[in-house]
């Protein structure tokens, strides 16, 4: 059953989510201009550092966490610790995050160029080295643990190249390299952890994500008899473009038909069962969205009943697995608890969601691969904490009468966000068909 957020919760994450200090989101479809959108992205990436860092750092046990890339070959944590007007790191760049007494970040660059005024520069290029200068700076300090981003699990934190460690390693020498430790959960806990203001807005950008889906799959966009499902994913690539958005993939939609059907190939006919999938990157955070659209046969006013039922099946499906959302419990925890409460109701359930935020294939815990339904070792062994955010994502079959029997796939992705208050859809989630007349 979904959780509903409390009528406090709600208004505060309202209120945080549209009180920012450069503009207010306004109903319908406004989007920022690039310059509001960085004063944004700003502000948030000052609270962000403010209270996630220093809450996850002290979490891991981890004193002091580098981050270090070279330009054109940013560490995949880098693009968000500086603010919006930063494309990519500059020649060799160096951030250094210092938790004093478990209380107080001090954050400094070890870099030739100024990142903002998010970090304190402590390099002179004409005075030391910059390798010297960073293991002065952890010698001063004189951190007991040392986190680096390398590791096993997850891309996001492994991204110091071997190169840069070598070096690291010789600048600091015996003592302090022996401190030096994995900074993995760092910097998916950095990452994966959304602040009540983004949560907020989170809502608004899955609404447009929704608003593109929903105008894709209408008669303004498909001529039954016509239109192919590749013209619907370029007229989707250009709205996105036209909206001055970004997509982090490339847009798909594929047909389901009766076997009755008289019809082949990817022109769109009356009939079809229609499925998308679309992503959008606005204000650095994405979506992740998959429907179903039904193409009304003349003389239908709505599906016919069995499609209906089957895509309720795929809703109990959603209600199932969200269900299973605990604080604590892991990926692989959620995914084998849902499968099987699903299996015993009689459901044909495939479950593969993920973790939703800075990428679209985000950090956090993997709750299923389509192709390791027995759960995934590693990213599926990690924990679940609240505030942070996923697509839920699954499919069922279910047989349809009206098509004599035969099974129809019902793939669903929602977006979605974890609290106090449990799981709550962004936006809502698709519970009847788009229909295209």
């Amino acid at each position: 059953m979904i959780k509903k957020p409390s009528v406090k919760t709600f208004l505060v994450l309202a209120f945080l989510g549209f009180l920012l200090t450069c503009s207010t989101l306004v109903a319908g479809e406004h989007i920022f201009s690039l310059r509001e959108r960085a004063k944004i992205i700003d502000h948030w990436l000052q609270l962000r550092l403010e209270r996630i860092l220093p809450e996850v750092m002290k979490r891991e046990n981890i004193d002091m966490w580098l981050v270090i890339c070279r330009e054109y070959n940013e560490d995949p944590v880098f693009l968000t610790l500086v603010p919006a007007t930063y494309f990519s790191a500059r020649r060799l760049t160096m951030l250094v995050f210092y938790l004093q007494d478990g209380q107080q970040l001090e954050r400094l660059a070890v870099s030739r160029y100024p990142i903002g005024n998010l970090y304190r520069s402590v390099w002179q290029p004409k005075k030391m080295d910059q390798w010297a200068c960073l293991a002065k700076v952890i010698r001063e300090r004189d951190p007991r643990r040392i986190g680096i981003n390398v590791g096993d699990n997850f891309a996001f934190g492994d991204g110091l190249s071997v190169s840069l460690k070598e070096k690291l390693v010789k600048a600091l020498g015996p003592e302090f390299s022996s401190r030096l430790v994995s900074a993995e959960r760092v910097a998916v806990g950095w990452l994966e952890k959304r602040l009540p203001e983004e949560i907020g807005v989170y809502h608004h950008l899955v609404h447009l994500a929704h608003g593109i889906i929903a105008e894709a799959f209408s008669s303004r966009v498909i001529t039954p008899g016509l239109t192919t499902t590749e013209d619907v994913v370029w007229w989707m690539r250009e709205r996105i473009k036209e909206l001055k958005l970004d997509t982090w993939f490339h847009p798909s939609v594929s047909i389901q038909r009766s076997p009755a059907s008289p019809h082949q190939g990817n022109v769109i006919h009356r009939g079809d069962l229609l499925h998308c999938d679309v992503g959008i990157t606005y204000l650095r955070l994405n979506t992740d969205t998959q429907e179903h659209a039904y193409v009304l046969r003349p003389g239908e006013k709505d599906a016919p009943e069995g499609l209906k039922k089957a895509l309720a099946v795929g809703n109990r499906l959603q209600d199932i697995l969200i269900g299973e959302f605990k604080e604590g419990r892991t990926g692989n925890e959620i995914l084998l608890q849902a499968l099987r409460k699903a299996r015993a109701e009689g459901i044909e359930a495939s479950i593969y969601s993920h973790p939703l935020g800075f990428h679209g294939h985000a950090a956090g815990p993997t709750i299923g691969l389509w192709d390791h339904q027995e759960g995934v070792p590693g990213t599926g062994d990690y924990p679940l904490y609240r505030d942070t955010c996923y697509s839920i994502e699954l499919n069922v079959r279910v047989a349809v009468p009206e098509w004599g029997g035969q099974k129809v796939r019902i793939a669903l992705e929602q977006d979605a966000v974890f609290t106090a208050d449990g799981v709550i859809f962004l936006d809502d989630r698709q519970t009847s068909f788009h229909l295209i007349r």
